[in-house]
């Protein structure tokens, strides 16, 4: 059973701005960078049914020369907001790290 931890040394989320959440997944090194890559796990559909967002919203880009991926999309609410349960949107990364990463399939399961 592999997991995110297994290539990231850093997974995060964070505010960029108000009224976007981004999300940090740095690797371990090259090969663990190019087999989360490769397994097409972090991908704008996981976000959208995780987050709520519509895929077109959703930014995924990859750094191979920091051995990072990085995601950004729409906050669900806007910082600050009296429905906003996490002012830095440090906590959104949690639903991401039981999630079980698969290279030979792209499943992910719980």
């Amino acid at each position: 059973m592999t997991t995110l931890l297994d290539y990231c040394s850093l997974v995060r989320s964070k505010n960029a701005g108000p009224f976007t959440l981004t999300f940090d997944f740095m690797c371990h090194d090259q090969a663990a960078y190019d087999a989360l890559v490769a397994s097409g796990f972090l991908n704008t559909e996981l976000f959208a049914d995780l987050y709520g967002a519509d895929p077109a919203d959703i930014l995924l880009v990859n750094h191979p020369l920091a051995l990072a991926v990085k995601v950004s999309l729409p906050r669900p609410t806007v910082q600050g907001d009296l429905r906003d349960s996490d002012c830095y949107a440090g906590q959104q990364y949690g639903p991401l790290m039981d999630l079980v990463v698969s290279a030979s399939d792209q499943e992910r399961s719980a």
